[in-house]
């Protein structure tokens, strides 16, 4: 039975019920945007309104963390979950991570402040119109000029530029890499290998400035649900650490901060049977038409042969229409489902068809993305599972 079964939905399923991520209210574009306008930095809006600026802010990521994952492990995380109320005088709620739910799109949305429309980070793969190619946002394969790829400033630069103290403090591994150029760079980078020196430094570069804006991230919770499952004692075993971390670092504050712990997307387990992974590449039906398939099982963005792209369309929504929303490219975009517009140069990285899951199921490609499809633990649609992260508050 599908993890999700208790939605009602038509058969097939209508565009207009695909729950829309908060742009602009609640999604996680409007984090640092918040937290950077209650500093003064120009041209930030605090559009989460119940936010109380601080002087000096953290935001720990957790990559994989999402907030239905959460509330249903309590014991595993103890002080993440006292949180969740306003015991210790902070706020706990959802954000939305936007579509896809997936990890470049969703760095891009916190580094920028801006939806996925406008910074260009549409998907897992999406397909480069310059080289005709699929084009790996996570790993930036193959290489393309990071910044015509994502022009626009981070919070980070402007908040250094403003005067603010901004910092990254993360693995050493993503220092120089693009999508760190494109979504989190500003200010001063510190590359630490364990969780613990990542906390302390990030309290100590809290302290570094009278005004701060500090970024630190964990990834090992994702990796440990894409490989074994959040059912999976390994993975309860990584929330368990997450929460001591995130409590040594709140212990750590100094006067006048705000910590945030939020999250980049949730996760889903798919079983292993016929009925809930499709294989693209044995279908003939939907592989009809079709010239790149992009993006990830949950979010796909498939590029139609020329003059295809209505047929592919139309099969698609036949095939799939009772277990994915399934929207030609102009659809999407005119939901919302990108942001309320997308760039001129966003529109044709975006699939002729978009197929984004409902059911706990996945199109994988068997052949052509071996790894991926062999993964326990997935995410990137629209769904709350994979949508919903927290926003969890300290303040001292």
């Amino acid at each position: 039975m599908s993890q999700l079964s208790a939605w009602d939905h038509p058969e097939p399923l209508a565009l207009d019920t695909a729950p829309l991520p908060q742009y602009g209210t609640g999604s996680l574009a409007d984090l640092l945007p918040t937290l950077a306008a209650g500093m003064g930095v120009p041209g930030m809006s605090a559009t989460i309104t119940e936010l109380t600026p601080a002087d000096r802010a953290c935001v720990f990521l957790v990559d994989g963390l999402g907030w239905e994952q959460l509330r249903a492990h309590p014991d595993e995380a103890p002080f993440l979950t006292s949180l969740l109320g306003s015991s210790r005088g902070g706020t706990g709620r959802p954000l939305t991570a936007g579509y896809p739910a997936t990890t470049a799109t969703s760095l891009a949305s916190v580094g920028t402040g801006l939806p996925p429309g406008a910074h260009g980070l549409p998907g897992y793969t999406v397909r480069d119109p310059a080289t005709g190619a699929l084009m790996n946002q996570l790993r930036w394969q193959p290489y393309t000029d990071p910044r015509p790829w994502q022009p626009y400033p981070t919070v980070f630069q402007l908040a250094h530029d403003a005067g603010v103290h901004a910092a990254q403090v993360s693995s050493p591994a993503f220092q120089h890499t693009p999508l760190t150029k494109v979504a989190l760079s500003g200010g001063s980078f510190h590359g630490r290998l364990s969780g613990e020196e990542r906390m302390d430094l990030a309290a100590e570069q809290l302290a570094a400035g009278d005004r701060s804006l500090v970024y630190t991230y964990y990834a090992e919770l994702d990796g440990s649900g894409h490989r074994y499952g959040v059912a999976s004692d390994t993975w309860r075993g990584q929330l368990m650490y997450v929460d001591r971390l995130a409590q040594r670092l709140a212990e750590q504050l100094p006067p006048r901060s705000a910590l945030y712990v939020t999250a980049d997307h949730g996760m889903i387990d798919v079983p292993f049977d016929d009925e809930h992974r499709i294989d693209f590449d044995t279908d003939w039906e939907l592989r009809a038409g079709v010239a790149l398939l992009g993006g990830e099982g949950r979010a796909r963005h498939v590029y139609a042969v020329p003059g295809a792209h209505n047929d592919v369309l139309t099969c698609w929504r036949e095939v799939l229409g009772e277990q994915f929303w399934v929207a030609s490219r102009d659809e999407a975009i005119q939901a919302g489902w990108f942001g309320p517009h997308v760039d001129e140069r966003v529109y044709a990285r975006l699939g002729d068809v978009i197929a984004a899951a409902y059911d706990d199921v996945l199109i994988i490609a068997s052949e052509r993305e071996p790894k991926e499809s062999a993964l326990v633990g997935n995410h990137g649609s629209m769904t709350p599972v994979e949508q919903l992260v927290p926003l969890l508050e300290v303040r001292s």
